[in-house]
């Protein structure tokens, strides 16, 4: 097990900024796992700058979890991690320890589909219901979500497999992108990349908001002026207000018709969220990127919280627990719209709705795949967006090695890019 805490300096620019994180710089306590067959696996747990070398070291504590074992049976490698007697007095199943147990699973699971020769989304949608149902850990959920519905969603779905994976390798999947919408950024910028948005084809955008009403105001009509009156425009408020203020505040913004609102109060706050879905009715509500657990997810299920669920890629226990979040969205007959604004999320997301389109919900009606423009250029094998769409991977592994001169550039603090900051 190899580890670098790996960052980029995007608060210069102000790319990622929001209400709640105006200076983010986009990080990744980055892990690689070599084989004795020569593979090597990469998976990373994704930061904003301070403390990813604690969640580096906390991805170096895992180690002894992996070397010697086969790689093959992930979902007894992955329940053992979460399920530890010892580590689980660290979350359990949330913060640091879990996130780092996500960064381990996901690499593994490059790992996996390397030696398989299959991009990560097409080797769990080849997979049979049975296999796929032994991946999960289904203890906390089975008031909502029994192994036995479980494989009775993925049976369902089992007819048309081969004709959506067609369909996905010639058409891609849905995307919206959210790099217009960056709290930091002025009117000019936003107006022209509200502009190139829809000459890029993407049918949906996305606005941060949350630190000045007026200001809101201004910048979703300068959005709406570029847009027109009928496209999909989203609001992020990243946990900005409580309660009572998410209410007023998103109804001061009705006049613009969002298309959902996301993360209007804290992410823990099942109940809140309840509350604001009935306050500002028709306004769908969104969240999922810093819930911390499948269990979470079951609860904004069960309340009626959410309209749209946003799984993340690395926030959760990895591969394995994300498919239990799909299968419980499944479930509910709630659309999965996933997160994936920062460094390589957008890479490994792309398998997980892929995988969903294919072998869960079967359909892509409702659904979309977060899309921002940053970094990119350091992955071995970075997302391809054409005409608004996820193009389908077909390079082994889950998109998630990064290029070995990005690594020791952004390295911190000794790498190029911080030693001559």
């Amino acid at each position: 097990m190899e580890t670098h805490d790996i960052r980029f300096p995007t608060s210069r620019e102000l790319d990622g900024s929001d209400a709640m994180n105006p200076d983010p710089d986009y990080s990744a306590a980055y892990v690689v796992l070599t084989t004795d067959d020569g593979h090597a696996g990469h998976g990373f747990a994704f930061t904003i700058g301070r403390g990813n070398d604690i969640q580096t070291a906390a991805i170096s504590a895992l180690e002894s979890f992996v070397i010697g074992r086969d790689v093959e049976d992930l979902g007894a490698l992955y329940k053992e991690m979460v399920n530890d007697s010892q580590l689980r007095w660290l979350g359990p199943e949330k913060g640091v320890m879990h996130m780092a147990i996500s960064a381990v699973v996901n690499a593994l699971w490059d790992l996996k589909a390397k030696r398989a020769g299959k991009p990560v989304w097409r080797l769990l949608s080849e997979m049979s219901p049975e296999e796929i149902v032994d991946l999960v850990d289904f203890r906390y959920l089975s008031d909502a979500l029994t192994p036995e519905q479980a494989l009775r969603i993925l049976r369902e779905a089992e007819g048309g497999r081969a004709e959506r994976i067609a369909e996905l390798e010639r058409r891609g999947y849905p995307a919206y992108t959210t790099s217009p919408g960056w709290l930091g950024y002025d009117d000019d910028k936003l107006r022209r990349l509200c502009k190139e948005a829809i000459e890029a084809g993407f049918g949906q955008i996305k606005l941060k908001v949350g630190a000045d009403l007026a200001d809101d105001v201004r910048r979703f009509r300068v959005a709406r002026e570029v847009c027109g009156a009928d496209y999909p425009i989203a609001i992020d408020a990243n946990q900005r207000w409580d309660v009572g203020s998410a209410i007023e505040w998103v109804n001061a913004l009705g006049e613009f018709t969002p298309h959902w609102v996301e993360e209007p109060t804290s992410p823990d706050d099942v109940l809140g969220h309840a509350a604001i879905a009935e306050g500002i009715r028709p306004i769908p509500v969104a969240t999922g990127e810093h819930v911390q657990n499948r269990i979470v997810f079951k609860q904004l299920l069960q309340a009626g919280a959410i309209s749209y669920l946003q799984i993340d890629s690395a926030r959760v226990g990895g591969v394995n627990e994300n498919i239990a979040i799909l299968l419980l969205a499944a479930r509910f007959g709630i659309p999965v719209c996933p997160h994936a604004g920062g460094v390589g999320l957008c890479e490994l997301v792309q398998h997980l709705s892929m995988f969903d389109y294919v072998a869960v919900s079967g359909t892509m009606d409702g659904r979309v795949i977060e899309y921002v423009d940053h970094l990119h250029e350091h992955f071995v094998d970075p997302v391809v967006i054409q005409g608004g769409r996820y193009l389908a991977p077909s390079a082994p592994g889950f998109s998630a090695a990064m290029r070995p001169e990005s690594i020791a550039a952004h390295s911190f603090p000794g790498g190029e890019v911080w030693r001559n900051a």
